[in-house]
């Protein structure tokens, strides 16, 4: 480590003039860093801490990573001595070096020149950046160790996920967690552990990291409310972000435009993936991550939540050999999930199903599933177009955004392939008139649509607090609930409880608006009826608005009064 941080060190008081001067004669002036670390006059972790600040530069702990050989070969023996960086990351023309004198920062423009490349730094503590350049640079003996060690691990973490484990974490394929052992990890590391590991016990859906003026809040979406739960120290703000990017194999110097990665973990032997999102806000970048488990993903139509005529209504619109089946509603209002298990229900051997989504979110067997990738082309109109040269007997649209893709599902639909996709409507009947207003002919949606459904997630009671709550009589047909019935309801609520966090609500069950697309309201369509009309018609036809599915939630005991009425307009 160089005299001119010494005397930066100096100059900031972050050593004293004695101690300066005692390391210079001790060490002839040369390595006078490491002279004061190993007197104890100055810690590792201070000295990361005030030159992460004072340059600006992010902080990681190196020991945790495992370099790839194509990124050490970038930068050769000799420039990486000369230079007193070792590669870690390259991605999209960018090129991370760690680094430990960031006062040698402008030799940077010599790696730059070498590879090509733009170069960026993050900074390492002095004793891993020793041990990691002996380590990697200590020829092809020290690459051979290091294969070796590295087989020892994964043997180690594969019998660890095989055998019982209280809540072992492993980022596959990327790094190691084990939330037993955070506490000897670097502050940063141990920080992050444990909010993943948090947001993993508590049944999150949601993590979100949200940078403000003089606070930075850690906050968890569960069972669709946002819950406060800790706060970043304003030291760790940019180390926090630089490391859920490293886990997510983002570009770590890119913080002017929203990128997307994921993690990849194994929790107790169980698959969990995070489906991460970087935005760039006024006071840095927020941080978004969505809890994708497979093991807590429910692909059974019958317990869903549909009504028995409902699922019947459902089922014969996913039976039909060709048309469209729409499932309408909000983000995280569970359309994926409908959709997934209309999949599992037509996944025969016999049948060919194909989906082309953006992102993929579960791995299906025995579907070939498609990701959206705008940067090369692959929009949903380019790729749905290829599906339908692939011999497909059912196909699944991510999503209908625009006028391209909800032509080419139509066209698909009326020639003789079944089709599931999703809209944002408020209400089934909506969705109607939101195809005709991207562009689409009103006698194409009457010859391609067979059922459309809207849903809602509502919170279910607490089952360990559950009790009775009294509503007046009166009320309960204000809700809309018929006289007769309203005598016989006993209207429940949760009291709150260490289970639920004191809410009152622990987990969630959908509702439905399930509409036969009929005869009579296709005429309607046809005559430039409008969503309201629709809506009445379906209703004497027998559809249950999603209101009167929320009310039959609460009335069963299931949901508060007061959830269903939030969450549902009336009609």
């Amino acid at each position: 480590m160089s005299k001119k941080l010494a005397e930066l060190l100096l100059k900031d008081r972050v050593i004293s003039q004695a101690h300066f001067t005692e390391a210079e004669k001790a060490s002839d002036g040369k390595d006078m860093i490491k002279y004061l670390i190993g007197k104890k006059i100055l810690s590792e972790s201070k000295l990361l801490y005030y030159l992460s600040q004072r340059f600006g530069l992010p902080s990681i702990n190196l020991s945790k990573f495992e370099i790839k050989p194509d990124v050490l070969k970038l930068v050769p023996l000799d420039l990486a001595r000369k230079t007193q960086v070792i590669p870690i990351q390259s991605n999209r023309g960018t090129l991370v070096v760690a680094l430990c004198d960031p006062t040698r920062v402008s030799e940077l423009e010599d790696v730059k020149f070498a590879t090509k490349l733009n170069v960026e730094a993050v900074l390492t503590s002095y004793s891993v950046f020793e041990q990691a350049f002996q380590k990697y640079y200590s020829g092809g003996a020290g690459l051979m160790v290091q294969a070796a060690a590295t087989f020892k691990q994964d043997e180690a973490r594969k019998t660890a996920a095989d055998g019982p484990a209280d809540f072992a974490i492993e980022i596959a394929e990327v790094h190691d967690i084990d939330s037993a052992d955070s506490h000897k990890d670097a502050p940063v590391i141990a920080f992050v552990n444990g909010v993943l590991s948090e947001g993993i016990r508590r049944g999150a859906s949601d993590i979100h990291v949200e940078p403000y003026e003089k606070r930075m809040r850690v906050r968890f979406r569960i069972d669709g409310s946002m819950i406060e739960i800790t706060e970043v120290p304003m030291q760790m703000k940019r180390a926090v972000i630089a490391r859920l990017k490293i886990m997510s194999r983002m570009d770590i110097s890119e913080s002017r435009v929203p990128q997307d990665g994921r993690i990849k973990l194994k929790v107790s032997g169980k698959d969990m993936d995070f489906r991460v999102n970087t935005m760039p806000t006024l006071f840095g970048e927020k941080v978004v991550l969505r809890l994708l488990s497979q093991g807590n993903l429910q692909l059974d139509l019958e317990k869903l939540g549909f009504g028995k005529a409902q699922l019947e209504v459902f089922k014969r619109g996913i039976y039909a050999p060709n048309g469209m089946v729409l499932v309408t509603g909000p983000t995280g209002s569970g359309k994926t999930t409908t959709l997934y298990s209309a999949l599992m229900e037509l996944n025969k051997i016999t049948d060919n199903l194909s989906t082309v989504e953006d992102p993929v979110e579960y791995n299906l067997e025995g579907i070939n599933q498609v990701q959206i990738n705008k940067d090369v082309g692959l929009t949903f109109g380019s790729v749905l177009r290829a599906l339908l040269r692939q011999d497909p007997d059912t196909v699944l649209v991510g999503e209908i955004r625009d006028y391209e893709t909800a032509e080419v599902a139509v066209q698909a639909a009326l020639t003789g392939h079944l089709v599931l996709s999703t809209l944002h409507t408020n209400d089934a009947p909506s969705t109607v008139t939101r195809l005709m207003n991207m562009g689409v002919e009103p006698f194409l949606v009457t010859a391609s649509v067979n059922t459309i459904v809207a849903q809602r997630l509502l919170r279910r009671i607490c089952s360990q607090c559950k009790t009775e709550k009294r509503i007046p009589r009166e009320k309960l047909i204000e809700f809309g609930l018929d006289p007769a019935i309203a005598d016989k309801v006993r209207p429940m609520a949760g009291r709150g409880c260490g289970n639920c966090a004191d809410t009152g609500y622990k987990g969630r069950v959908a509702i439905y608006e399930v509409m036969d697309f009929s005869n009579s309201l296709k005429e309607m369509v046809l005559t430039g009826a409008s969503a309201m009309e629709l809506k009445k018609q379906a209703a004497k036809e027998g559809m249950q608005t999603l209101r009167m599915s929320a009310i039959n939630k609460a009335s069963d005991g299931t949901t508060t009064f007061e959830e269903a009425l939030s969450l549902t307009m009336e009609g």
